[in-house]
């Protein structure tokens, strides 16, 4: 991506912040009444310090890993598997929290407009997480002026609301005009101080998102994502401390039925056009930033997949290449968390403060133990800015999770201590299994003897037009016909994803049929393929092996396809699917085995005869 396109793109989930950041801040101060409000700048000032301290310690980060350094990445190769599982814990309740703030926020723009939708918050913000779920299923993706449009109408609309709130309190000496007079419920102390500050830095949600996409930009990535970040971050800091700083001067306080970005933009341009625009922006980027999380949520399962820490599951790209398993449990768990909320944004800041400087704590912890460990030219400076970064964080996380604990932090807790509880269960069962299907000297072998008889040739021309159309006209004519076993020419196909026991006991099975077999071995990349072809030689070179390939990791596509065609070129023969299946014996752990041979079934089921048997293997 160019720049002026992943700066809208990557920054909407941090830039959108701002429509709910502020409000979290003065809505704990407010319950302290006009006093409590005077503590607004200084904390906001505070912030600001620490979006800067992030900022920085993210561009190293970028120049350490310019491949991409999410938190679990960072966190795992240099802290341990148990860190990097706690990042990985504050990523997904992030992006889960993400999706339903953004929603919850962007409603609350709604209806500050149109105060009449006032009642259907909870399923219009449910239908608005279905339309998200379907689009991002059919493969939607951020990229071009579609998904750049919003972020730049919101920075726009609040740069023009921050310069006619300055004009006309320069009007004035900028003199601050008195708050509404409020009833106070709480004394200003220090604790109160300390939870407003935690709301207010829910503002840094999605700094690390372009430190996660490096490799998206054009060359030179590393550089081009720093300029990238350094701009967010500019960004980010203006039109927050823009926000609070016309908060104070127009004495604007928080109220129930219209957000405290839709009060600003009354005073600032009435009724007319620019508030609506600044109403409608605000709304679009707050949905623009609920769709990041479609992105980087399935990625982050993915990459837990891939170390055997999630269902396998997650591994797998849907139709539209988009890991759709992943979507859906991120479409369900914030549909279930914002209903639960009843669609209202402050109830769930304190959950989400914790996700994100849990996630921020613990990969500029880790790019502190990098740079020691690497030491290379600048390392000290690089490890100064990464541990700034990484105490600032700890200590907004610590103080979120003390201030908030019993207003919901305790929750996001509990999620992350029963996320990683569960990855590592998952990662031990996997263990077992690996430990269960390992070859050995005394492995199940097939036969010694070649099993070629009507083998399919992989190198031969396509038929003619004319002599496929007469053979799909002969098995039409006798297909499914056959009444005798002289009449069946059988090919037994077996799809082997690694070659280990359960893979070489349905080869054992097939070739003891004496019958025609062929071995079918999907490739993610041609590395693996050479691999794979070296240990085939090694273990089973005893039948022919066909290796497709498939950069995508899709398995049933390529394999239907390759089937299909079989199918095509030779409609006489009866083509059977030997698949090694893994039979568990908890029913627990079903879900963390792909069932391969019932989606097998569904997609070859229309063609005849094609039969698809499985193999078990007991565990």
């Amino acid at each position: 991506m160019r720049k002026l396109v992943a700066l809208p793109v990557l920054s909407a989930d941090a830039l959108s912040s701002v429509a709910y950041g502020p409000e979290a801040m003065l809505a704990v101060l407010v319950l302290a009444g006009t006093a409590g409000l005077r503590y607004s700048v200084p904390i906001a000032a505070t912030i600001a310090f620490l979006m800067l301290a992030v900022g920085v310690s993210y561009r190293q980060t970028i120049r350490a890993y310019p491949h991409g350094g999410g938190s679990y990445i960072v966190a795992t190769a240099n802290l341990g598997r148990l860190p990097g599982l706690a990042a990985a814990a504050g990523l997904t309740t992030d992006y889960i929290l993400t999706v339903a703030v953004s929603i919850a926020s962007g409603m609350e723009a709604v209806t500050s407009a149109v105060p009449s939708l006032r009642g259907d918050v909870v399923p219009i913000g449910l239908a608005v997480i279905g339309v998200l779920l379907a689009g991002n299923l059919r493969g939607v993706r951020q990229a071009g002026v579609l998904f750049a449009a919003p972020t730049y109408a919101f920075v726009l609309a609040v740069l023009a609301l921050i310069a006619f709130g300055l004009y006309d309190a320069a009007g004035h000496g900028f003199q601050p005009t008195a708050a509404p007079q409020s009833t106070a419920t709480e004394g200003v102390g220090l604790l109160l101080v300390l939870r407003a500050f935690a709301s207010g830095s829910t503002a840094m949600t999605g700094i690390e998102a372009i430190s996660n996409a490096v490799p998206a930009f054009q060359p030179i990535e590393w550089r081009n994502a720093r300029t990238t970040l350094t701009w967010m971050v500019g960004l980010l800091i203006v039109l927050f401390a823009g926000t609070v700083a016309l908060v104070h001067l127009d004495g604007v306080v928080p109220d129930a039925r219209e957000t405290v970005l839709s009060q600003l933009a009354h005073r600032a341009f009435g009724p007319g056009f620019g508030y609506v625009f600044t109403q409608a922006a605000t709304a679009a980027i707050l949905l623009l930033a609920a769709n990041t999380a479609y992105n980087d949520f399935p990625r982050v399962l993915y990459l837990l997949a891939r170390d055997n820490q999630a269902p396998r599951i997650f591994l797998r790209l849907g139709d539209r290449l988009a890991f759709s398993n992943g979507i859906l449990v991120l479409s369900v768990a914030a549909a279930a968390i914002y209903a639960a909320f009843d669609g209202m944004t402050a109830p769930l800041i304190p959950l989400y403060a914790v996700g994100v400087f849990l996630a921020f704590t613990l990969s500029q912890t880790g790019m502190v133990v990098h740079w020691w460990r690497l030491r290379d030219r600048h390392w000290r400076k690089s490890l100064i800015f990464n541990a700034v970064g990484a105490l600032l964080s700890a200590i907004v996380l610590v103080t979120a999770a003390i201030t908030k604990f019993t207003s919901g932090a305790w929750f996001a807790a509990l999620v992350v201590g029963l996320f990683i509880l569960v990855a590592t269960r998952i990662r031990h069962h996997y263990e077992q299994v690996a430990a269960a299907l390992a070859l050995h000297p005394h492995a199940v072998e097939v036969p010694g003897r070649a099993l070629t008889r009507q083998r399919p040739r992989d190198g031969a021309p396509a038929p003619s037009a004319e002599a496929k159309a007469e053979g799909e006209r002969e098995a039409e004519s006798e297909a499914e016909s056959e009444e005798t076993p002289e009449e069946i020419h059988p090919l037994l196909i077996v799809p082997i994803a690694a070659l280990d026991l359960a893979g070489m006991r349905a080869l054992a099975y097939a070739a003891s049929l004496r019958q025609p077999v062929l071995a079918l071995h999907i490739s993610a990349s041609e590395e693996e393929a050479r691999r794979f072809r070296a240990y085939w030689n090694l273990w089973g070179d005893h039948l022919p092996l066909k290796i497709l390939l498939s950069p995508y990791r899709t398995i049933v596509a390529p394999l239907v396809n390759y089937i299909e065609s079989l199918h095509d070129q030779r409609p006489d023969l009866t083509l059977t699917v030997v698949l090694p299946e893994i039979v568990v014996r908890h029913r627990r752990h079903r879900l963390l085995h792909n069932r391969l041979a019932p989606r097998l079934r569904r997609a070859l089921r229309p063609l005849p005869k094609i039969v698809v048997t499985t193999v078990p293997f007991h565990v």
